[in-house]
């Protein structure tokens, strides 16, 4: 969202040490989703997150001396931005993750770069084609039916349902990342707050559905809301703008790579997770995609 890009110098120490950082806030979040949406309703948990998330950054903002955008065009981009950014990924995956594993969401959220090139390829003139981002992206499609099942796909019932949840979710960050496209050239920091503020417009009619006021979460519940309020939506907003102003966006991409394993790490260590033979053959399988797809965005 800088008007005036310089070029990058060679990545750091300190560089990496901002990346694997926010994959690891990024990869938790999987399991303290898990945690909380046992007890808090998925729509709920999302609003609310946001909701923390937007005082924390609306006073970051402030402190920069920003201020949050004009106009209607912008604003119309800022909704669409929320929408697919902030509310469905975070419903669908909250109400995706009462069934599914955090491990295996997080291997389903793996899609999003090979979702985002094929959606590029549609509505952009930006990128193209080439057989590497073909491949990548057919071995992720390919991983995905490993991960569900071809059973399952033939036999769809609820916990199917809630995976293809999940996998919309990763589709949605797709879209997000077609259209902040148009936020380019605004200060960031103003962006993102105006971001969660839309989110948290749009989440208002939707928790009355869930009825918040009535709900009794526990301790642990409630603190898991807090972690990734704080961290995942809060700071790894900020963390983005610090990684993506420090390097680019290219190298924040690799954060992709990241986010699936530690996510899956953490499924294992604090929930004592056990995924199955076809879930490692399908996070191999992604990976690999994603790792294709990015070769064929290097020019020759």
């Amino acid at each position: 969202m800088d008007q005036h890009p310089t070029a990058k110098q060679s990545p750091s120490l300190t560089d990496y040490a901002w990346l694997i950082g926010l994959a690891l806030l990024f990869g938790s979040s999987f399991t303290f989703t898990s945690i909380a949406v046992r007890e808090i309703p998925p729509i709920t948990l999302a609003a609310m997150r946001v909701a923390i998330a937007l005082v924390i950054l609306y006073f970051v903002m402030k402190f920069y001396d920003q201020s949050l955008p004009l106009g209607k065009r912008i604003w119309g981009f800022v909704f669409a931005s929320a929408l697919f950014g902030n509310v469905l990924p975070f419903s669908l995956i909250g109400w995706g993750q009462i069934k599914v594993e955090a491990g295996l969401a997080a291997i389903f959220m793996a899609i999003m770069p090979l979702a985002t090139i094929l959606l590029a390829q549609i509505f952009t003139q930006d990128e193209r084609l080439n057989r590497y981002k073909l491949l990548g992206v057919a071995l992720g499609m390919i991983g995905v039916m490993v991960l569900i099942g071809i059973d399952a796909l033939s036999a769809i019932g609820d916990e199917t349902v809630r995976q293809l949840a999940i996998v919309m979710a990763a589709i949605c960050y797709a879209i997000n990342a077609i259209i902040t496209k148009h936020l380019l050239g605004h200060p960031r920091k103003s962006i993102m707050t105006a971001l969660m503020l839309a989110a948290v417009v749009l989440f208002l009619p939707l928790i009355l559905i869930e009825q918040p006021w009535s709900m009794r979460p526990s301790t642990a519940a409630n603190l898991s809301l807090l972690v990734l309020a704080i961290g995942p939506t809060a700071l790894g907003t900020l963390m983005i703008l610090v990684i993506i102003d420090r390097q680019g966006a290219s190298f924040f991409g690799q954060i992709n790579f990241l986010i699936p394993v530690i996510g899956v790490c953490f499924g294992v260590v604090f929930l004592g997770e056990r995924l199955s033979a076809n879930a490692w053959v399908a996070l191999a399988l992604i990976l690999f995609g994603v790792a294709l797809s990015r070769r064929g965005n290097q020019r020759p």
